[in-house]
């Protein structure tokens, strides 16, 4: 089996081979996310792949898209940073971003569904007032990895031909850009733009305190036929990331060593702990409350055409496990 990912922590001991799937002949592959995501979506290249989350949801729907996901989460972030307004523009909270032009990449990247839901629930943002525009964020040309189609009432188009996400946010063609990877003006320090939310780490603990939610950005998806021909196959597969991912932690803890580049790692990871718990844990009842608010976010923005279930998502067989 070929699995195609970016490389964690919490993965690390899969891809040197330290833990291998029962029975699967299993070929870690290291890609760049946004190559993996391309490759994967459009030719289904890998047979299990780290997947966007939001464009698995406007997938799951279709009986002929080939895979299904198990409830392993290789990335989960807190996107609050994610948000970028042109100095000019005068946003200073989200409810500015009413009626406004807002760029994203994709309608379908999983960071843009979050953020969208997360503004519209928790901070009064109106969507369905929000002019969005989607084009690459530092090359022009960029198209949905997914079939995803917003609903009507969104106001959904890609920008101008020619022109990039960060260019555009840098002559206030946009007044607020939402993008996983910051654009070049921000990471140069233009004056023109800055992030809405102006301690985002703040605003991102006190989010998880009152809701419990640390957004899942990614998930493994497996090609559907081998399923069907070897149904053991999902839950081995689960089984061997758990494994992997034990102990990832516990490393970081330990003060012993130091097992990253950050200095006072141990001292992060304490307040981490005491704030999140085990932040990357997988499964369906772990993480019920993410599940469920991503389900309603992807419903109200057309990635699904109903409101799905957690368990919905993934092979019934991984979704509980035997208990002692």
């Amino acid at each position: 089996m070929a699995y195609g990912g970016e490389l964690y922590d919490r993965t690390s001991r899969l891809y040197s081979g330290e833990v291998r799937p029962e029975g699967i002949d299993f070929r870690y592959l290291h890609l760049e996310i946004e190559d993996l995501f391309w490759r994967q979506g459009r030719y289904g290249e890998f047979d299990a792949a780290e997947y966007s989350m939001g464009a698995y949801l406007a997938s799951v729907e279709d009986p002929a898209w080939g895979f299904v996901a198990i409830p392993v989460f290789p990335s989960r972030v807190f996107r609050h940073s994610a948000v970028y307004v042109h100095a000019g523009s005068g946003i200073e909270t989200p409810r500015d971003l009413n009626g406004r032009a807002v760029g994203t990449p994709e309608w379908s990247m999983t960071a843009s569904l979050w953020i969208r839901g997360i503004l519209s629930e928790h901070y009064g943002a109106d969507l369905r007032s929000v002019r969005w525009r989607t084009g690459g964020l530092a090359q022009p040309g960029r198209r949905e990895k997914s079939r995803v189609k917003p609903p009507a009432h969104f106001d959904v188009r890609p920008l101008e031909r020619g022109d990039t996400l960060n260019q555009a946010l840098l002559e206030g063609k946009i007044d607020a850009l939402i993008s996983a990877r910051p654009p070049a003006a921000f990471v140069e320090a233009r004056p023109q733009v800055r992030r809405l939310f102006a301690d985002p780490v703040a605003a991102e603990q006190e989010y998880f305190r009152q809701t419990g939610v640390f957004p899942i950005m990614h998930v493994v998806v497996v090609r559907k036929t081998l399923v069907e021909e070897h149904p053991w196959l999902a839950n081995n597969l689960r089984n061997a990331f758990e494994a992997a991912r034990k102990g990832a932690l516990a490393r970081l803890l330990d003060t012993g060593i130091c097992t990253t580049s950050l200095v006072w790692e141990t001292a992060y990871a304490e307040r981490e702990a005491a704030l999140l718990g085990d932040a990357f844990k997988y499964g369906v009842e772990e993480n019920r409350a993410t599940l469920d608010a991503l389900c309603r976010y992807a419903f109200e923005q057309g990635f699904t055409s109903r409101l799905l279930q957690p368990e919905e998502l993934f092979v019934p067989s991984t979704v509980s496990s035997a208990k002692m």
